[in-house]
């Protein structure tokens, strides 16, 4: 008989990065590293359990930006045409390798690897969001939702209307793409300010996420602290992350992505192969790249790139299994732990990055795997459940009012808002004020809808926290900066346009094109609320 719950949450997230203007922009690899590397292997994964009939359960939000570009049919071929690359690559690396045993059989490996993986493409006929929401429709995966454009909502909170649009856009996005309202949502970064949770119940939500300190200095304290969500006095329940299962996976001193037998992230064929052999497969300008051919393990901390040691999957795979039995083992010892001392049922929440599996973690997925198959044969001291469902079965809890938090540095705002990025936010705030004023309008014709509507879309996607965050871990930093000035001249454009009369058809059609996310928006979701 279980005596309480585990929930595993994974955030699925990219920013909207589509560039039908040019053959090559290296950060839509982004998007294909993630196929490959994270979304097909929990595909298969799932497949896999649900085909030996273990009912696993697993809560993941896919936020606007990544369903859109997912079902984007020049994303689709150029992801097709990107691990055509790869197989390519892997089978001359076979060759390549003739003389070398390991490097031969790592070869093999990463061409049975990417066989399975085009086989996955093709079976779910590109359409991996369709794929996910069959798991959805069997109850084993419980989809949620984001912002809209992932922005940091405690910093627009000046403008209601700007966080607002976030909201419903969001949750209309969902609907029309897997057919009903969401019951929850990750708020991005998980940052969340007091008065948050009045839209969010406005917007139909039921549940949202938080780090925990947002629910340990909660008024009054919570009587079980994280370990049961609590209602804000809208109704709506806020769940905490669980430090304990999160350091396990996510401490860069005692987690379990550092062990010696995993995969080393730093280490790619890309930069290590002689420059002539790679250079069909690295960037068109000759400039390298990661490929996501890697050879080698992490061996130590204490080694430089240039002394580690030969990969074997055989043996990363055991260290999976054995990371899952410990990672199991320490929850029932929880569990048993916080039912003895709550008296009742308490819940483990553990929220990832879903990118921390497969793409950063290598072996993330067949640690997923092997959690789930022993979750189900070897305890039952715990359920896994979706957040949902743990609301559903379990109606009363305590009324708090959570604090203002994120889960980045330092827990609150910081890390969005710093001496690398601060400068945005004048900009953001002034587009915010204006897209305000013109939604009160009513466009006087379809070409000035169509302006409204674009202007809208160009705010949302200026406002991405990911463009912030780039800035802060200096990162591909001229493209988060290119990014976040070109959405907002493009707004200032159709601003400008819109309120001369003057609105340029041919140019607007053409950002229409290139900036393609949400096609159904509508401006008056900016209207006075």
């Amino acid at each position: 008989m279980a005596i309480g719950y585990v929930a595993l949450v994974l955030h699925a997230h990219l920013p909207f990065v589509r560039h039908p203007e040019s053959n090559y922009v290296l950060e839509e690899e982004w998007l294909y590293e993630a196929i490959t590397e994270t979304y097909i292997p929990l595909l298969q994964v799932f497949e896999g359990l649900k085909r030996d009939g273990i009912d696993f359960k697993i809560t993941m939000s896919m936020t606007p930006p990544l369903v859109s570009m997912l079902r984007d049919p020049l994303l689709q071929e150029r992801y097709s045409q990107h691990l055509g690359k790869l197989e390519e690559l892997a089978e001359l690396e076979v060759e390549h390798n003739t003389h070398h045993g390991h490097l031969k059989y790592l070869a093999e490996y990463y061409v049975s690897r990417f066989i399975n993986t085009r086989k996955t493409w093709d079976r779910c006929h590109r359409d991996l969001v369709t794929a996910f929401k069959r798991f959805q429709d069997s109850n084993n995966l419980e989809i949620i939702t984001c912002g809209a454009t992932h922005a940091y909502l405690p910093l627009m909170k000046m403008y209601p209307q700007a966080v607002w649009a976030q909201i419903q856009v969001a949750c209309e996005h969902y609907e029309e793409t897997f057919g009903n309202l969401p019951r929850g949502i990750w708020l991005p970064e998980c940052a969340y300010y007091e008065g948050l949770e009045r839209m969010l119940a406005d917007a139909g939500l039921r549940y949202f996420l938080t780090d925990g300190h947002g629910i340990l200095c909660a008024r009054p304290r919570p009587r079980f602290g994280t370990y049961t969500p609590i209602f804000t006095e809208t109704g709506v329940a806020a769940f905490g992350r669980d430090h304990e299962s999160s350091q396990q996976v996510w401490s860069s001193e005692v987690g379990y992505p550092g062990a010696s037998e995993y995969r080393e992230f730093y280490k790619d064929l890309g930069w290590e192969a002689e420059y002539n052999y790679i250079k069909p497969y690295i960037m068109p300008n000759g400039q390298r790249k990661n490929i996501g051919i890697k050879y080698n393990k992490i061996t130590s901390r204490d080694l430089g790139l240039s002394d580690k040691a030969l990969y074997d999957p055989y043996w990363a795979r055991k260290k999976a299994s054995e990371h899952a039995e410990d990672f199991m083992y320490n929850r029932k010892c929880q569990v048993e732990h916080l039912q003895g001392v709550m008296q009742r049922p308490p819940i483990v929440v553990s929220p990832y990055d879903a990118e921390l599996f497969g793409h950063w973690w290598y072996e993330g997925p067949w640690f997923l795997d092997y959690l789930f198959r022993k979750s189900w044969y070897d305890q039952d001291l715990y359920n896994l459940t979706h957040l949902a469902d743990y609301l559903r079965d379990n109606t009363t809890q305590q009324v708090c009012r959570p604090s203002q938090s994120s889960w980045g540095y330092k827990g609150f705002h910081e890390y969005w808002l710093n001496e690398t990025n601060a400068w945005i936010y004048p900009h953001l705030h002034k587009a915010a004020e204006r897209m305000i004023e013109i939604s009160s309008r009513e466009a006087s014709d379809i070409l000035e809808e169509k302006a409204f509507n674009q202007a809208t879309r160009e705010l949302l996607l200026a406002q991405s926290s990911d463009w912030a965050f780039i800035m802060r871990t200096k990162t591909m930093v001229p493209y988060a900066i290119r990014r976040t000035r070109s959405h907002l001249m493009r707004f200032n454009k159709l601003y400008e346009d819109i309120k001369t009369d003057k609105i340029d058809s041919g140019w607007l059609e053409k950002v229409e094109y290139i900036d393609n996310i949400f096609p159904n928006i509508n401006y008056r979701v900016y209207r006075p609320l």
